[in-house]
């Protein structure tokens, strides 16, 4: 009889047995997924349907006619006996050897006794003899005829598997078959069937998640199709395998600096890194390991890429290389666009890079819902960024002197981490660095060896000659890691602490504005970081009537929310159409299908906030960008508003820009009030520039003792909180206020919008 073996690597399945330990076979149960099981299953149904038995469901019990069959050549009789049982299968199998019917009559009478010691009378073991032997004829003859060979049959099964099959399959497997059950719904039936996991053994994998959806044999199947298409489309595979991390040592650069010759021996084979430094184990060497690591690299004859940040996006003139026709299948799709890689220098090398792009395109597909636009987009992302590449890193290739691809930083994107799993195939080394851990990486793959470290460090560049390298002091550090103390998770946040933030507009009862209006962001309700973006609670109101009709103290709760900090709108309008704006002739150039083009902005010369920080100035096209997203501006992409919405946007005073440059996020917000007592109607511009300083962070009121419509006519929606306080009034003046709201009210027309000395009354 053959003894169940543990396994260390799932390829063991796939050993003769002559390389095994003693008499040993495999019975294992898997429950959940990965890549190692995808890969691992698809060649293991390829030799169970070859050589083998697959099931799909259930084993069919014997029906009438193999019964009738059965008692017509066999008869009833039935004893619990090893030689009746080895004469009854040299008459039902005549075509099996005498070691293999021995073998499955010493497996069978094993399991009749079991099943007597559990209390089964002779009836249910005569029952259970003859369903065995049924299927034995019917579903297994073509695997016990295998038995006794160097090469040990294969069963793969699919279900929820029932007590008298689990038995049977312990025969086969006694009798020396590997046996594996995908148990796609989890093991819970399964242990109803075998509570104690007696009879196989359950396979545990790092990073083992639940099967995607639609996965199972069928699936397998048409992957064995898929790569008999694919082998027509794209030649013979390569004949050089990978073989990743394995040899690696745990000593992180200095693995990488390990010739191949140190790696490994075997012909055929090539020696690749797939790793991700995560955080940093010393931060007064880091940089200096770095530096040292890069010159010993490049001192080798390595070839090298370094990508800092972030990897730029493909340019339409990149893309517009791919070629790509419409595909109705995943099928179609991987092969029609493998065609784009090309490697002239060597055949080889470009049968690795086509199949490692294979490999990467399924297991993407087999992770998802398997979409084919955006399969195909991530795609192309992946292969525009390999044409950038390749030459740097593969030209005169040399298998004994591998390529390094450096990534500092982390994956921003999961077209970044679709890109590196595909590299992580090819034979180059990738090194990950992500030292600052606030910063994650979106990189997930069972493939990928991980090294982490507790201490977090930012650096931005990667150290080396052409990079300027900057070497901190132990005081610097200290001063980094007293930041880390005082300014995480405690409330407190130091000037200018992050470069994100969104607005939140809150929902106040009226009496609660002049309340909010002097707080802080971070003392406002509703405030909080999240993932280094901040959350900015800001008021976004109109105020129709006068209470009460008392003017007087109307204005005095106007006079309330003035101070330096204010812009006051004194009656308005702030922009007409007709006015000079230098960037309306340009705006056409700034959008294309949507979308902000931010380098030709930026490099434009009427482009006038280049002197901010980059932070703010990325913050205020992305409030842009917001604006025009969420079509707040009625007409937006109907009639040509969107232009007017940048054109009005990007014309701010130097004193805005100057107000935006000093804006902490988690601190006092720049404040609008605008006034608006007169039958004309506000134009918009005015609207536009409103809910533009609302999504930038601004608080923001109208005082309308009117209660005419003001600014919300240009709106799709309602985006801002209306207050009816009293009675409408009409024809007020509005009073001169004290000496620093008239700075505010001067300074609207006059520093906002580079006007003179004009006074509104």
């Amino acid at each position: 009889m053959f003894a169940h073996q543990k396994l260390d690597d799932l390829n063991e399945y796939f050993l003769n047995g002559s390389d095994r330990p003693g008499k040993s076979v495999y019975f294992y149960r898997i429950c959940g997924y990965n890549d190692s099981v995808r890969r691992f299953l698809v060649q293991y149904y390829e030799e169970a349907a070859k050589s083998g038995v697959v099931i799909e469901g259930r084993i069919p019990n014997p029906d009438e006619r193999n019964l009738d069959y059965y008692e017509e050549v066999m008869g009833l009789d039935f004893r619990l006996d090893v030689d009746f049982l080895d004469i009854s299968l040299k008459k039902w199998l005549p075509r099996m050897g005498e070691r293999q019917r021995k073998q499955v009559a010493s497996a069978i009478y094993d399991s009749l006794t079991a099943m007597r010691k559990a209390g089964k009378n002779e009836n249910m073991l005569k029952n259970a003899y003859i369903k065995f032997m049924c299927w034995l004829y019917y579903r297994f003859e073509r695997v016990v005829n295998q038995l006794g060979g160097d090469r040990f049959p294969k069963i793969l099964y699919e279900g929820a598997i029932s007590r008298y099959e689990l038995d049977m399959l312990h025969i086969l497997s006694g009798a020396g078959c590997d046996i594996v059950l995908l148990l796609l719904q989890g093991e819970g039936s399964y242990r109803k069937t075998d509570p104690d996991s007696a009879v196989s053994r359950q396979l545990a994998l790092p990073d083992m998640a639940d099967f995607p959806e639609g996965f199972g044999i069928r699936w397998l199947r048409r992957e064995l199709e898929a790569d008999r298409n694919q082998a027509r489309v794209c030649g013979s595979p390569p004949q050089l395998r990978g073989c990743t991390n394995t040899w690696m040592e745990g000593k992180g650069l200095a693995d990488i600096l390990k010739p191949v010759s140190a790696r490994g021996k075997e012909d055929g084979v090539y020696y690749n890194c797939f790793l991700r430094m995560s955080g940093v184990e010393d931060k007064l060497t880091y940089q200096n390991d770095l530096y040292r690591f890069w010159m010993e690299l490049s001192g080798s004859g390595r070839k090298i890429v370094i990508v800092e940040q972030e990897m730029t996006a493909p340019s339409n003139e990149e893309i517009g290389m791919i070629r790509r026709n419409p595909c109705d299948s995943l099928d179609s799709l991987i092969p029609e666009l493998s065609k784009n890689i090309v490697f002239g220098g060597n055949m080889e090398l470009q049968k690795i890079m086509r199949s490692a792009f294979i490999e990467t395109m399924r297991e993407e597909a087999a992770g998802s819902t398997g979409n084919l636009s955006r399969l195909t987009g991530r795609a192309v992302y992946l292969l525009c960024w390999l044409k950038r590449y390749q030459d740097q890193l593969f030209a005169g290739w040399d298998v004994s002197r591998p390529g390094c691809f450096i990534y500092l930083g982390g994956c921003k994107s999961d077209n970044e981490a679709f890109f590196l799993r595909f590299m992580g195939r090819l034979p180059v080394d990738v090194l990950i660095l992500v030292p600052d851990l606030n910063r994650p990486c979106r990189l997930r793959s069972d493939r990928l060896y991980e090294l982490r470290y507790e201490t977090s460090m930012e650096l931005q560049r990667f150290p080396r000659q052409d990079a300027g390298v900057h070497m901190p002091t132990v005081a610097y550090h200290a001063e980094r890691e007293l930041d880390t103390l005082l300014y995480q998770d405690t409330g407190m946040y130091r000037e200018q602490q992050f470069q994100k933030a969104t607005s939140m507009t809150l929902q106040p009862i009226y009496e609660e504005i002049s309340i909010l209006w002097n707080a802080e962001m971070k003392y406002r309700p509703g405030f909080e970081v999240t993932d280094s973006i901040v959350n900015m609670p800001v008021i976004f109101a109109k105020v129709s009537g006068v209470k009460d009709g008392r003017v007087k103290a109307y204005w005095a709760e106007v006079d309330k929310l003035l101070s330096q900090e204010t812009i006051l709108v004194p009656g308005g309008p702030c922009l007409r159409p007709h006015e000079n704006n230098p960037m309306k002739a340009y705006v056409t150039q700034f959008l294309k299908k949507g979308k902000l083009q931010r380098s030709k902005i930026k490099e434009h010369p009427a482009y006038t906030y280049g002197v901010l920080r980059e932070e703010i100035q990325e913050h205020i096209l992305d409030k842009l960008q917001l604006l025009l997203d969420q079509r707040i501006i009625r007409g937006t992409y109907e009639n040509g508003t969107e232009y007017t919405i940048l054109a009005t946007v990007l014309n701010l005073s130097k004193n805005m820009v100057r107000i935006l440059q000093r804006f902490d996020f988690t601190k006092r917000n720049p404040k609008l009030v605008y006034i608006h007592t007169s039958d004309f109607l506000i134009p918009l511009e005015d609207s536009i520039l409103a809910a533009f300083l609302n999504l930038v962070g601004f608080d923001v009121v109208f005082f309308i003792p009117t209660g005419y419509q003001c600014v919300e006519k240009y709106y799709n929606r309602q985006i801002m909180e209306e207050y009816r306080i009293g009675e409408y009034m009409y024809d007020m003046g509005i009073p001169g206020f004290d000496s620093n709201s008239v700075n505010a009210r001067r300074s609207w027309r006059d520093k906002v919008f580079k006007r003179g000395d004009r006074r509104w009354d």
